[in-house]
């Protein structure tokens, strides 16, 4: 099957349709899917938009949904920051995007926050759209997700692979949503090539292949293809350019078993931890 992928479109609608247009995919007569990285809204001013196509392609079963570090973004400002208009979220552009999906006016926002909060999950986006997404998906060939797989940091910063990250539990999975997969991969030997947004692919050709800055006139924001990682994230919001690439795995698995197993490794985890804090407070 063809699996088109992009990330971190970031509420940049127009820019994100166009791209999959040029990739061919609204007349690719051949089965497909389209998988998204992660970091679907923010920064944009086209929310409404994108979340009508989204909710569109959720109801023809035609995109599968990677949970990016704005999504927790996103949940975190409404329901334990209350809707305040909290430093972080408004430079994220995670405040902007909770306003566009909400139609609420800025000033009563600011003054009626717990109302703003509730009318704010109270949208698809966050009733819908995020329960939706996924760590990461997986087939024969590739690994899908936001940032990069759970893996051991280092003090200074370094990365190590954990050949267990598939059994991480959610808060692994938080923190790996930050990770800059270009600079883990250099110690991973995963042996599937993982396919990552998160971080500007300009990183990747600046720093390992030597061309152009990360953010100068000579700076290259296309995908960044590197041993065993592929990085997408364009950085919209200064390169006004989403990526969208196109691969094939004939493997692919069934998504709802793949939901499933994912469920039940959660549950699993979530369950240990549960067990330890109870044997902790004896």
């Amino acid at each position: 099957m063809k699996i088109y992928v992009t990330a971190d479109v970031h509420g940049f609608y127009t820019e994100f349709h166009n791209a999959l247009d040029e990739a061919g995919y609204f007349i690719d007569p051949d089965p497909h899917k389209l998988i998204i990285l992660g970091d679907i809204f923010d920064r944009g001013t086209e929310a409404v938009e994108m979340q009508q196509f989204i909710l569109e392609l959720m109801e023809q079963n035609a995109v599968i949904l990677i949970r990016g570090n704005h999504e927790d973004l996103f949940a975190e400002m409404i329901t334990i920051d209350e809707g305040l208009p909290v430093r972080h979220h408004v430079s994220n552009g995670t405040y902007g995007t909770a306003l566009q999906l909400t139609g609420y006016d800025p000033t009563l926002a600011q003054i009626r926050h717990w109302d703003f909060a509730e009318k704010a999950r109270e949208t698809p986006y966050y009733q819908r759209i995020i329960p939706a997404t996924i760590d990461w998906y997986e087939t024969a060939h590739y690994i899908f997700t936001h940032g990069w797989i759970p893996c051991i940091r280092g003090w200074d910063g370094s990365y190590s692979y954990d050949p267990d990250w598939r059994d991480t539990g959610p808060e692994g999975w938080r923190m790996a949503r930050w990770y800059n997969g270009m600079d883990a991969a250099q110690s991973c030997t995963e042996e599937k090539t993982i396919l990552c947004g998160h971080w500007h692919s300009s990183y990747g050709h600046s720093k390992y292949e030597g061309k152009g800055s990360e953010f100068g006139p000579d700076a290259d924001f296309s995908p960044y293809y590197g041993p065993g990682v592929i990085a997408l994230d364009a950085c919209t919001t200064h390169s006004g350019k989403v990526n969208v690439i196109v691969i094939e795995d004939d493997d692919l698995p069934d998504q709802d078993a793949e939901d499933e197993r994912f469920r039940e490794v959660t549950q699993r985890i979530l369950e240990e931890h549960k067990a330890a804090f109870v044997e902790l407070a004896k």
